[in-house]
Parts: structure tokens; C-alpha cells; sequence
């Protein structure tokens, strides 16, 4: 006998029996107790007659027909369901996972090497189009790119990076960059290593060997020579920083910021001789925003000079020797103009928390420059000097005066401010000398103040 016709005689035997009738109850939604009773038995049991694959019909109490315990193929079909979860659940996290790799994959740095790009750490072959290989990869990759160079001599000829990139680019640097060695080459054109027009650019350590020597010999002979080449300029950039780069023997300027903005320049080394001429240390013009920290200057010029149309410059813990500006052996804090016709001024300057040790020069303002008497002489500076403001500044002079501000009668200085300076001469007293200068002196003030009030 089939299961669904003993199921069937059953019900008939039971619908055989008397029914006992139970008194209806009352519910709120008019429907007796009794009624939605059976309802609700009727509705569990359709919910319970699901199909087995064996035919058999399941009963809601967990037994089938012939009185077997249905619960243990339950907790295997839950148990079996449980580990299909699990597997899609882990197989979400694994794409997940894997989409974010990618991701980060996709952000990351791009490095590109320039000996795999065919440049030579022999200090003889010219890797200059490895450079501009790697320049032009990194500057068009949509990601921040590194440039690498690898620990060697790598001798470049004159060189442009030119933006607009796509990303930030970054140097790093372990070797050394070398200049030609025959000033002629580079001496002409009057630059080594130029960036134009480039944003967010970083040199991270290196050398740059500008091999200078041969042309200050030169010049001074007195023979016929070229001017010279830069090493290092920015031009019409901006978000630029340099740190830990050391540059050496450059022809003449060894770093140069013009027409730049936001511009960081930290631990920078720069060395020549001191008798190299014109091989300013950092040379800023026409730029704003740019910050000079930590940095030592050993050359023949300017350890840092600052040209027209400078605003926002600001220098802190710079050792200067031999140089002639900021505290070397020529002069400690310096603002030199040329003794001609201008419309330029200076204004706004503090020079604070200073040592200086026996400059010749500790103080000064010279509107009288005049170099070799050529294309000056007989004239008067027309540049305005004033807000000038020396605090804080000690030390020793290697001549008698130690503060002059020799000014221009044409434009007087005016609103020069001495704030506890104390410098010596030989351990004993030094003098000041004052022309066309006026201003005030607070606190300690040696020696004794020239400016008129």
C-alpha cells in the first residue's frame, strides 16, 4: 500500500469518529478561537508537507510516515547549507581582498631605475638621454613617480625637465652627478640642470659635481673665458623641495629659485673654494614663499643672495663660511645695492637669533656697490631701504666697525631697528658709522647706535 492511501484511510477512520465540539471564544477581530486554532494548524501542516526525494512527506512533528526520526537529515541539509555560507562567504572576502590589492597596487609609487634605462655610473659615459628617459616616463605616469639613481658617477651634459607632469615626481638620489669636465661645453649656455614649469618636484639627497675649478683658474688668469654654467635652477615653478643635496664646485651659482612659489630647501651642502667667484650659494628672485633651513655654505660669494621681486623668504639655522653673506668671513648679514638709478626697494627684513664670528663686515647696508667701477661709477642707488629689523645678534667683527649702513641720499633707510646686538672687535670695543640711515635701538646695544632718530 502506497503512503499517500494509508494517509488517506486514517483521515477517514478519524473523520468517522463523534467531534467533539468545544464552546467558541470570543476575539477581538470576530473570529472564534476555536476557528483561527485550525487555521493556524491547517497553514502548519501545508508548511510542513514538503517534498522528500524519496517521496515520503514530512510531518511537522519531525517524523515521517513510518515513524522515523527526521531530524538527523534536517541538521544534514542545515549543516550542508551552513558550509555553503561559509564557502561564499569566503570567497567574497578573497575578491574583496583581491580588489583592494589592486587598488593599492594602482596607487602606488612608480619607480623608474636610470641605469635600466641605459644610463652609466662610470663618470665618463653620457647618460643625459637616460635622464630625459626616465624624466619623460615619470612625468607621465598618472601616479606619483620616483626617479632613481643608483650610487655611481653619472656624467650629464646640459639638461631640461620641462612640466607640465601628471603627478609628483621625486628624485632619489645615491649617486654622484657630474658636469663635463671641459668648461666650454656647459660654460656658454650659462646652465647645467634646469626644471621649467614643474609642480610638486623633490630632489632627495645626491651630489652634483658642477667641476668648476678649471674655469675660476681660468678667470683667474685674466684670460678669455666664459661666464659659466648654474648647476641647479628652478624656473616659473611651484610645491618644489630639496633636501639633503649637496652641491660642489659648481661654475657659478650653485642653486638658483626664480620666479618660484612655496618652495623648501632643507639640510642643503654646498662647497667650493673661496676664491671662486660668483658661485653664490642659493641665489632666490622673483619668487614668494620659500623657506631656507639647516643649510651649510662654504663658497667664494654670496652664501645665499636674494634678488629683485623676492617677498615671503625665510632662513633659519644657515652656517656661512667662507662666503660673503649671512655669517662668513666677509660679511655676517648683508643688503647690497647697485649704485644706480631703480624704482625696486627692500622692506620687512628681520635677521634674528645670530652669531657671528669675525666677519669683516658683521652689519651692514651697502647702497654704494660698485663692482670693478664698471657701469656705475658717479651714480646713487635708487633702491628704498626700510622695516629692517636686527635682534638677538652677538659675536665678533674682524674690523673696528662692526655696524654700517652707508644709504643712498637719494632714498634714504629709513625704520632700521637694533634690538640687543652686542658685537666685539679684538675683544674690546667696536664702532658703528651711519650714512643717510635712520631708525632706533632697544636693549643692549654694542656697539652704540649711529641712527638718527
Amino acid at each position: 500500500m502506497t503512503e499517500t492511501g494509508a494517509t488517506r484511510r486514517r483521515e477517514q477512520r478519524e473523520t468517522a469518529r463523534p467531534e467533539k465540539r468545544e464552546r467558541p471564544v470570543a476575539r477581538p477581530d470576530g473570529e472564534t478561537e476555536t476557528t483561527a486554532t485550525r487555521r493556524t494548524e491547517r497553514e502548519t501542516s501545508e508548511r510542513d508537507q514538503l517534498a522528500r526525494p524519496d517521496g515520503e512527506t514530512r510531518r511537522s512533528n519531525g517524523m515521517d510516515v513510518w515513524g522515523r526520526d527526521d531530524r538527523l537529515n534536517l541538521d544534514e541539509t542545515e549543516r550542508r547549507f551552513s558550509v555553503l555560507s561559509a564557502y561564499i562567504l569566503m570567497s567574497t572576502m578573497v575578491l574583496m581582498i583581491n580588489l583592494t590589492s589592486s587598488s593599492v597596487a594602482f596607487a602606488a609609487p612608480t619607480s623608474f631605475n636610470v641605469v635600466d634605462l641605459g644610463a652609466k655610473g662610470d663618470g665618463r659615459t653620457d647618460s643625459t638621454r637616460a635622464f630625459l628617459r626616465a624624466w619623460e616616463s615619470a612625468c607621465a605616469s598618472p601616479s606619483s613617480a620616483t626617479i632613481y639613481v643608483p650610487q655611481g658617477r653619472y656624467l650629464l651634459n646640459e639638461v631640461l625637465f620641462t612640466g607640465e607632469c601628471k603627478g609628483r615626481v621625486t628624485f632619489k638620489i645615491d649617486g654622484t652627478l657630474v658636469a663635463p669636465s671641459d668648461y666650454h661645453i656647459l660654460g656658454t649656455s650659462g646652465k647645467w640642470i634646469t626644471f621649467n614649469k614643474v609642480q610638486g618636484v623633490s630632489i632627495s639627497g645626491g651630489i652634483l659635481d658642477g667641476q668648476g675649478a678649471g674655469l675660476w683658474a681660468c678667470k683667474a688668469a685674466g684670460k678669455k673665458c666664459p661666464f659659466g654654467a648654474r648647476s641647479l635652477e628652478f624656473t616659473y615653478s611651484s610645491e618644489i623641495t630639496i633636501t639633503g643635496l649637496t652641491s660642489m664646485n659648481s661654475q657659478i651659482f650653485h642653486i638658483v629659485i626664480h620666479d618660484c612659489k612655496n618652495v623648501k630647501l632643507q639640510q642643503v651642502q654646498v662647497t667650493a673654494s673661496g676664491n671662486s667667484p660668483n658661485t653664490d650659494g642659493i641665489h632666490v628672485q622673483g619668487s614668494t614663499d620659500v623657506t631656507i633651513t639647516q643649510a651649510n655654505i662654504k663658497t667664494g660669494d654670496d652664501c645665499i643672495s636674494i634678488g629683485p621681486g623676492t617677498t615671503n623668504l625665510w632662513m633659519e639655522n644657515i652656517n656661512c663660511g667662507p662666503g660673503h653673506g649671512i655669517s662668513g668671513s666677509q660679511n655676517g648679514v648683508r643688503i647690497k645695492t647697485w649704485a644706480r638709478p631703480s624704482t625696486g626697494y627692500v622692506k620687512g627684513v628681520l635677521f634674528e637669533d645670530i652669531i657671528i664670528n669675525n666677519a669683516r663686515n658683521p652689519i651692514i647696508i651697502d647702497q654704494d656697490y660698485c663692482p670693478h667701477n664698471e657701469g656705475c661709477p658717479g651714480q646713487v642707488s635708487g633702491v628704498k631701504i626700510s622695516d629692517v629689523v636686527y635682534r638677538n645678534i652677538r659675536g665678533s667683527s674682524g674690523s673696528q666697525v662692526a655696524m654700517k649702513f652707508d644709504c643712498s641720499p637719494k632714498a634714504p633707510c629709513s625704520g632700521i631697528v637694533l634690538d640687543n646686538v652686542d658685537l666685539t672687535y679684538e675683544s674690546k670695543s667696536a664702532s658703528s658709522s651711519c650714512i643717510n640711515a635712520d631708525g632706533s635701538a632697544f636693549g643692549l646695544v654694542h656697539p652704540s647706535s649711529c641712527l638718527a632718530a
